[in-house]
């Protein structure tokens, strides 16, 4: 019963949107007085409030294992721990699809309920794009993917989840993501909205940022939980592999950043405006693409949910009709929209700019990278692009991206010189050359890890420089988010930098009572020794290891062997200090009483999640100073409104 009312739900919904999407576009074409264009604003709350329903279904079916609904006969298993049982709804295609829907849905809810700043006739037609966007994915599920499909009779056993997403990261990973694309989608809808009625201003990107910052910050946390995720969970070693997936989620981040930033200045600055609409088009575009690699069948990833190619042709029609679509409203509307205010190469619009084009730059190449064995491999010519691609032409976009964001917040807006701020720029380039001098003497590094580490030390210094003057009191949030967030960005570059430097890697194969070492550590392997787990059993290494000659401490990684669905991985484990983590995998025994061990030492390894943290840290911080400079506008708006009706009323 639980399933038939969340397929209801899932119905109810759809037709809401489809009433959402009349309801706009009588709106545009008839005035916002009409019945129908009426119910616009209260179609999307319900259907919000539908869909929340639906999904709240599909985790209760997953919850309590019912293994007549199909879905979770084959994502599921009645031993898996209750955490994993909740997490494996979306830990598949139609559930992780349902979640997708149900974020939008509730974002449009939220739009539809709160949203007073644009002109009605603007927010009816946002409203009416995201109605249409939504129905596409409506139709997909309900059509294509209906995740409370039933079984003709009941599974005696569920088939399982893939070992490798049993674990906590997926329960905060592809949430985190979903939240960043459907915030993009909401951008998207905005940009459309405005496109339409012609209204792109101020007013527009300031309710538009909100949603940009907020989709930025969770696809900050969504990627640096994955690379988290794939760094101790594939016991590969790496924090990134450049896998397509991986690349699905960057390039929609990529877009999202440069988008705030142009958001940001059209708000403030009023210019920049066909540039926002059109980076707010290219955001949602890559976020769909991503959802298309993923779900089209067409990639092998550990985390690519491999469906038929009828799905993946359905995803391929929507992606051309939303972004064909959109692409071909801006051609038509684009010239139509005023170009705005204008500004000098010497400002910080003009640093912003500057940046944009390497950030789009750096999105083809990724964008390209990603789609060329695809294009190849329909001609069968398999070709591999990987770190030798990315890494080095990545980077000849990146280090001049990152040498006008060191100086671009310190210029003014409009006009400025550069002559005014040469002290700053003589110490961030004084840090910059120290730093490829010194370390370049000290470790002789290969080129790409020597500016990455001179170029972190250049920007941690030149993030705090805006501060320089200034009583720290009086500072603005969203200032302090900009500096917080690149800072972060200079940490992560960090540890980035440091993990491709210093790492130390030992292969060896130990008996009982064996010793070696890796960097600074001693390993001794003392035991070998059987574990069983609620749907797994494993064989366990205990080691002490200790670092420099110290106190030693006991690990035990695991070569585990799931029965549901059948699987053999690997649970690295990690011993971490201030300056760096031992990473051990232990591998199979090969009959001789030895047993493989994967040793790595990776000095300042952590610094990247720690600096993905301290970014999203940034974001959360701008939005906070937004949202706060936003409220504090409207009761100044308020206050005039009530002294002109008190002027008038005493005239």
């Amino acid at each position: 019963m639980i399933a038939e009312l969340g397929l209801a739900a899932l119905w109810l919904a759809a037709a809401l949107a489809a009433l959402q999407l009349l309801g706009g576009i009588l709106a545009l074409r008839g005035g916002t007085e009409s019945d129908i264009a009426g119910l616009t604003r209260p179609a999307a709350i319900l259907q919000g409030g539908l869909v929340a329903l639906s999904f709240g279904a599909l985790l209760w079916v997953f919850a309590i294992t019912d293994l007549s609904v199909k879905l979770v006969a084959t994502n599921s298993h009645t031993m898996k721990p209750l955490i994993f049982k909740i997490s494996g709804a979306w830990g598949n295609h139609e559930g992780s699809m349902l979640l997708w829907v149900t974020v939008m849905a509730l974002a449009g809810a939220l739009i539809a309920g709160i949203e007073r700043r644009l002109p009605e006739r603007t927010m009816q037609a946002t409203l009416a794009a995201q109605g249409f966007v939504a129905l596409g994915f409506y139709a997909f599920l309900l059509l294509s993917s209906n995740p409370f499909e039933r079984l003709p009779q009941p599974a005696t056993e569920g088939m399982g989840l893939n070992p490798l997403l049993q674990d906590i990261g997926l329960a905060l990973h592809p949430p985190t993501l979903y939240f960043g694309y459907v915030g993009l989608s909401v951008a998207f809808s905005f940009a459309v909205g405005a496109l339409l009625t012609r209204q792109v201003t101020p007013d527009f990107a300031r309710a538009m940022r909100p949603w940009i910052l907020g989709a930025w910050v969770f696809l900050t946390l969504g990627i640096t939980a994955g690379s988290y995720w794939a760094y101790y969970e594939l016991g590969w070693g790496g924090y990134w592999f450049w896998d397509p997936v991986e690349n699905a989620s960057l390039m929609p981040w990529l877009a999202a950043t440069a988008l705030l930033h142009s958001a940001s200045v059209l708000a403030s600055r009023d210019a920049l405006r066909v540039w926002t609409i059109m980076l707010g088009v290219v955001a949602f575009s890559m976020s769909m693409l991503g959802t298309f690699l993923v779900r089209s069948g067409i990639l092998t990833s550990v985390h690519a949910f491999a469906v038929d190619p009828e799905r993946g042709s359905f995803i391929l029609f929507l992606l051309a009709i939303y972004i064909g679509g959109a692409l071909l409203l801006f051609a038509l509307r684009a010239g139509a929209i005023n170009e705005g205010e204008r500004f000098s190469v010497a400002s910080r619009e003009g640093a912003l700019v500057v940046n944009n084009v390497m950030l789009s730059a750096i999105l083809a190449v990724v964008l390209l990278g990603t789609l060329y064995p695809l294009l190849t491999e329909a001609f069968d010519v398999r070709v591999s692009v990987g770190p030798p691609y990315f890494n080095p032409v990545g980077a000849i976009f990146a280090f001049p991206m990152l040498a006008v964001m060191a100086v671009g917040p310190l210029l003014r807006w409009r006009k400025d010189g550069f002559g005014r701020i040469s002290k700053e720029i003589a110490l961030v380039a004084a840090f910059l050359l120290a730093g490829i001098v010194l370390l370049g003497l000290l470790f002789g590094l290969a080129i790409l890890p020597l500016l990455g580490l001179s170029f972190a030390i250049a920007l941690a210094v030149a993030s705090f420089l805006p501060l320089r003057g200034r009583k720290l009191r009086r500072v603005p949030i969203e200032t302090w988010g900009m500096v917080v967030a690149h800072f972060g960005l200079a940490i992560s570059l960090f540890g980035m930098a440091s993990e491709s430097a210093f790492t130390e890697e030992h292969l060896a194969a130990l008996e009982e009572g064996g010793a070696t070492s890796v960097g600074p550590w001693q390993v001794r392997l003392e035991a070998v020794e059987p574990v069983a787990g609620p749907n797994w059993t494993a064989i366990a290494g205990r080691m002490a290891v200790s670092y420099e000659g110290g106190e030693p401490q006991t690990i035990a990684p695991q070569s585990r062997n799931f029965w549901a669905p059948p699987q053999q991985t690997t649970e690295s484990v990690l011993v971490t200090r201030w300056n760096g983590q031992l990473y051990a995998v232990m591998g199979a025994d090969n009959r001789g009483g030895r047993y493989q061990l994967r040793l790595w030492w990776k000095p300042f390894v952590t610094f990247i999640w720690y600096g993905g943290l301290i970014i999203a840290l940034g974001g959360i911080l701008a939005i906070i100073g937004r949202v706060r400079g936003d409220l504090k506008r409207r009761i100044v708006r308020r206050k005039v409104a009530e002294r002109r009706a008190e002027a008038e009323a005493l005239a």
